[in-house]
């Protein structure tokens, strides 16, 4: 209950509300012909809010009430219909079904038992975009739980058997973030 909490007091504070789409998900989705996408730990909708814009129908999915009321009155603003749920992902409070996701998007949030469920939602043909912090030993980072936090290969070892169609470690190329991350786009098996 307490990060829940603390993620709303961030929110409200306008924490991560300008925000833009991490060049990676936006790079990838200007290639992709519109489906069904899931965004996971969605925030204010940076992601859910690029998908819909491209014609994608999104589901978002975040435990800050805060961050999903700002979700969604964005998206009435812009008119763009957006599924925004409030759910703690931690306590399984939200069903990912099985191929049930043409794109499931994962950015800065590490919760390694929601791996096998997100490959299981996606369907065959689909991708997963991930990116996570890592561990990385920098002094210029504030401190973070370590169990936040990727081990080198650890994210490609989630995806082993998929169709890797990126995969990098290091310094992150989105502006909001300072950590180390690991990214990832892996295509589901369609056979």
């Amino acid at each position: 209950m307490t990060e829940k909490i603390s993620w709303d007091d961030r929110y409200r504070s306008g924490e991560h509300l300008l925000d833009q789409p991490a060049p990676l998900v936006a790079g990838v989705v200007d290639g992709l012909v519109p489906a069904r996408a899931l965004d996971l730990a969605s925030g204010p909708g940076r992601h859910a809010l690029l998908l819909a814009a491209r014609g994608w129908q999104v589901t978002a999915v975040d435990v800050s009430r805060v961050a999903i009321e700002i979700l969604e009155k964005r998206a009435r603003d812009l008119n763009m219909p957006v599924d925004a749920r409030v759910a703690d992902l931690e306590k399984h409070e939200f069903e990912i079904e099985p191929d049930g996701f043409d794109l499931i998007c994962d950015c800065y949030y590490l919760q390694r038992d929601l791996f096998p469920v997100i490959r299981a939602g996606v369907r065959p043909g689909g991708l997963v975009i991930a990116i996570v912090h890592m561990l990385d030993g920098s002094a210029d980072v504030k401190p973070m739980n370590p169990a936040y936090l990727l081990r080198s290969g650890e994210l490609a070892r989630f995806f082993a058997g998929w169709r890797i169609l990126h995969a990098r470690e290091g310094k992150p190329v989105d502006a909001a973030h300072k950590r180390a991350v690991a990214e990832i786009v892996a295509q589901r098996p369609i056979a």
